[in-house]
């Protein structure tokens, strides 16, 4: 499969399931208008990306020097996405749930989109094991087109899930988020065998 579409599939797949970010993106596009919410998105994708390139480029360049830590991040790696997909597929999300993060006037947005995505700790853990094993498993010559296409993942989802709820408000059904889950819990799942499938072709271990 194509690198670019690859990274944006799996950028899908990560950016979308119901979590601190989307919370409040969901909740501040119910009780604004048009402009706020796409303003409260453009903050979330600023700090989303700095963090997918972060996990990505800095573990990144680490495994490339050290052969056992990306063998090590790349096994590590694919067992969490299988869980986190596996998670997903298990997990109901309630709509009520947005109602646990406020609305935020102004200026207050960007801090509290900061809070969200760099104050996350399971954020910074899962980004950096699934992107970096991601990274030990691509070829140098495909990881700019991957990354590339997480990056473009992240600024579509946001983007599309702030103007779809603002558009319908309150309407978004809990059966809808569930679905949500279920489709991005199968991705995860599938591209974290695929992980696991390569690191054992790199260890040398048939099936």
């Amino acid at each position: 499969m194509n690198e670019f579409i690859q990274g944006l599939i799996m950028g899908l797949a990560y950016s979308a399931p119901i979590g601190m970010q989307n919370l409040f993106v969901i909740n501040t596009a119910i009780g604004s208008t048009r402009r706020r919410a796409l303003f409260t998105a453009a903050a979330v994708i600023c700090f989303d990306v700095a963090l997918i390139l972060s996990c990505f480029f800095g573990a990144g360049a680490v495994m490339q020097r050290f052969e056992g830590l990306r063998m090590a991040v790349l096994l590590a790696g694919s067992l969490i996405v299988i869980w986190l997909g596996a998670g997903l597929l298990r997990e109901k999300v309630s709509g009520a749930q947005a109602e646990n993060i406020p609305p935020l006037p102004g200026w207050k947005v960007i801090s509290t989109a900061f809070v969200v995505t760099w104050l996350n700790p399971q954020a910074l853990i899962d980004g950096t094991l699934m992107l970096g094993a991601f990274r030990a498993a691509l070829a140098p010559s495909g990881a700019a087109s991957f990354i590339t296409g997480a990056v473009c993942a992240s600024a579509l989802w946001f983007t599309v899930l702030s103007l779809t709820v603002s558009a319908l408000g309150s309407r978004i059904s809990d059966r809808v988020l569930r679905i949500i889950n279920l489709v991005c819990g199968l991705v995860m799942t599938v591209y974290g065998v695929k992980l696991l499938w390569s690191f054992l072709g790199a260890a040398g271990i048939g099936l």
